[in-house]
């Protein structure tokens, strides 16, 4: 059966972060992902994670200064001493959260660069980064994300994901596959999926054009997960998307899959 998390960064936002692994669990989830947790004590959210039988399948990577613009650190000229020391946060969090996968984000597009250096220091610091997360037993994951949502991001196309993770060439480098910014980005996902699918760490979904429940918008999420169930995903999916109202309410799409799943598996 497929298995499905829930991002707390835009799931059940009806209550403050903390209470929102109760919610997650409450509603049957047993995964919980979420962005950035530095600004939580590691041993306090591991307590209330154990507490509620959750695992956690993914967070990032500190990303810079976000409010001031900075998308991840990971291409980003002159901030080596800073990429390293976010490392090092990963290093610390995940090992109290149990966790095995980091979302390391690329970073904004430099003017400055060619696209071709830009793409070598990306490249450099993955290194760097899977090296010292291989003895941890942490995967890093790379995510294109689509140039509508964030047009000044470096990795936009599942191509390029591809080429990074070949060069890179470590055990512990995978695509973070998320089909709403596959959509908006190139469509034809089921043929992305399958050309890509040896590289997959992780899938996020979400309707698009709007990023609400996988029961409305453009993508026939029904038929893409009994697609992916048949292709032998083993994978967690992450629900990364906001709710149009109640997150428990809009849950009905996630019961209906499971349901005609479980008939014809």
């Amino acid at each position: 059966m497929l298995k499905f998390a829930a991002n707390l960064t835009m799931m059940f936002n009806e209550v403050p972060f903390i209470e929102r692994f109760s919610a997650a669990a409450e509603a049957g989830f047993q995964g919980v992902e979420f962005l950035f947790p530095y600004q939580y004590d590691a041993d306090e959210l591991q307590s209330i994670i154990s507490r509620q039988g959750l695992t956690t399948v993914l967070f990032n990577a500190p990303p810079g200064q976000w409010q001031q613009g900075e998308r991840g650190l990971a291409s980003l000229p002159d901030r080596e001493h800073d990429f390293r020391d976010s490392i090092e946060q990963v290093i610390y969090y995940a090992n109290i959260l149990d966790c095995r996968q980091v979302h390391i984000m690329a970073g904004n597009i430099q003017p400055e660069l060619a696209p071709r250096e830009q793409q070598a220091q990306f490249i450099k610091r993955l290194s760097y980064a899977a090296d010292r997360l291989l003895p941890q037993g942490i995967r890093i994951l790379i995510e294109p994300i689509n140039p509508v949502d964030m047009p000044d991001y470096f990795l936009k196309t599942l191509d390029q994901a591809q080429q990074i993770i070949h060069l890179v060439n470590k055990p512990n480098i995978a695509i973070q596959f998320d089909i709403y910014h596959c959509q908006r980005t190139q469509g034809n996902i089921l043929n992305s999926l399958e050309k890509h699918i040896n590289n997959i760490g992780h899938i996020q979904i979400a309707s698009a054009p709007d990023r609400h429940e996988p029961d409305n918008g453009e993508i026939n999420y029904p038929w893409l997960l009994e697609k992916l169930e048949r292709i032998n995903y083993h994978d967690w999916i992450g629900c990364e998307y906001y709710p149009a109202g109640n997150t428990a309410e809009g849950l009905s799409w996630l019961h209906k899959i499971n349901h005609n799943l479980s008939k014809k598996y």
